[in-house]
């Protein structure tokens, strides 16, 4: 199955006359920091104006121009965001063999005409004409396209492989790629709740069905081992997780090692699961010694996002995620909701997908909300334990931390003091006999390393 993300891959930016794309392609260049081509702008430093190209050699001659710039800008090792003329899917299947993730950028005929009528675009003169090659180019659109977008937030998403849609577990069969056989996971709470509708969904391609225990039990190695001997898919084969982000970690680390790896698709159903635990393919089970000490990057075939599905999570579920929210929020700056959040995580992941740099950001808070999940033998609840974490970085970070105090109220909690110190030695490598640290500044977040005795007292200062 072909890689249904950006990740290492050049991102081609298509769509009509007016669809935006030299705008979005810089805003969302970047997002992903990356370099950004805009083939009419480039081509018209080098050959002069698009409009003068068509009138003296015509529209042949400027797609061959076209076609050698693509051809060039894609064989570059350094990935980028390239916004292709609105004609380029007419001629030559320019996109075809360039190894590009497609982002079509989708414009009303309407919209389209009302920003270029005017200009000095060679198709643009004539309405009538402008109308037909709209109506000729949207099929061929279609077909060229991985992925849909309509602003900034849906192409980061797109390009991540994520589908945003209120109702989208009824349409699970046609959002899980491929068409081989496919094994849904999910934890038993879950299947009782959105089982049978998933499974209805997915129709003749389903083959097999499995339940895991609910929450950070999943995570054990011995319910991984009995997943792997229960399955029965060959290579062409695709795990669906239908769950939380316990679940989706579970299941996404069966799919990451069976047969050396299948495919997967994740359909987190909690708010942990839509705006961070689902996306960009972190994949982990615990170990007595902490969590998440046993895992693989593996990246989903897709990430469903229906949230129509938090409709009924309890409100305790509901606070977990809330954290998650919270925590992006601070790292961003802005106030986000679940696909502004989604975005931001995936857009840090696709500059960064094995957690070496930038997507380290993410676990501001998260160094203390391990040790204190393994300091309490793991029964404090994940979103609990971030909003405790977020308070002792905020204030190692010297910050306001009312925010967090207001929205998430944490309190401190009873833990062994030396399993979760001892658990948080072994969540971050020391450096020079410091610990690393994800903090907050004005300027947003770093990675700094702090004395073991500092971090201990904060740790402690969280433990009753």
């Amino acid at each position: 199955m072909a890689a249904l993300n950006a990740v290492d891959r050049h991102i081609a930016l298509i769509g009509f006359m007016g669809a935006g794309k030299s705008t979005l392609g810089q805003a969302l260049a970047e997002r992903l920091d990356r370099p950004f081509h805009d083939v009419d702008r480039e081509v018209e430093e080098a050959h002069g104006s698009i409009w003068t190209l068509f009138a003296e050699r015509g529209e042949s001659a400027f797609r061959e121009i076209e076609a050698d710039f693509v051809r060039t800008v894609c064989g570059r090792r350094e990935v980028a965001v390239v916004a292709v003329g609105g004609g380029a899917v007419e001629t030559r299947g320019l996109l075809a063999g360039c190894g590009a993730f497609t982002i079509l950028l989708d414009v009303d005929v309407d919209t389209a005409w009302q920003r270029v009528q005017g200009s000095r675009r060679p198709l643009a003169a004539d309405e009538a004409e402008f109308r037909r090659r709209h109506a000729l180019r949207a099929p061929l659109y279609a077909e060229a396209a991985d992925a849909l977008a309509h602003d900034l937030d849906g192409a980061v998403l797109g390009a991540a492989g994520v589908h945003h849609e209120l109702g989208a577990l009824d349409k699970l069969g046609e959002l899980v790629p491929g068409e081989g056989a496919v094994a849904l996971v999910g934890d038993s709470t879950v299947m009782g709740i959105h089982g049978a509708r998933a499974q209805e969904a997915l129709g003749d391609r389903l083959v097999s069905t499995h339940e895991l225990p609910p929450g950070e039990q999943a995570k054990q190695l011995r319910v991984v081992e009995r997943l792997w001997s229960e399955l029965t898919l060959d290579r062409a084969g695709t795990v669906v997780a239908l769950g939380g982000g316990a679940l989706t970690d579970a299941a996404g680390f069966a799919a990451a090692v069976y047969l050396r790896g299948v495919p997967w698709v994740t359909v987190p159903t909690t708010l942990v699961g839509q705006v961070d635990a689902a996306i960009g393919g972190k994949t982990a089970v615990d170990l007595p010694e902490g969590k998440n000490l046993v895992g693989a990057f593996h990246w989903p075939a897709r990430v469903v996002i229906d949230e129509a599905l938090l409709a009924t999570l309890p409100d305790r579920e509901r606070r977990q995620g809330a954290a998650e929210l919270v925590k992006t929020r601070l790292l961003a700056g802005e106030e986000l909701d679940v696909r502004g959040a989604a975005a931001y995580k995936a857009a840090l992941c696709l500059r960064d997908p094995f957690d070496r740099s930038v997507r380290q950001w993410l676990n501001l808070g998260h160094t203390f909300a391990h040790a204190l999940e393994a300091g309490t033998g793991f029964d404090l609840p994940h979103g609990e334990a971030v909003a405790l974490g977020l308070l002792a970085a905020l204030r190692l970070s010297g910050r306001d931390s009312a925010t967090v105090e207001r929205e998430l109220d944490p309190k401190p909690v009873r833990a062994d003091r030396d399993r979760a110190w001892e658990a948080l030695l072994r969540d971050k490598k020391r450096a020079d006999g410091a610990i690393k640290l994800v903090l907050l500044g004005s300027d947003g977040p770093y990675v700094e390393a702090r004395p073991p005795d500092e971090v201990r007292a904060a740790l402690d200062s969280l433990i009753l």
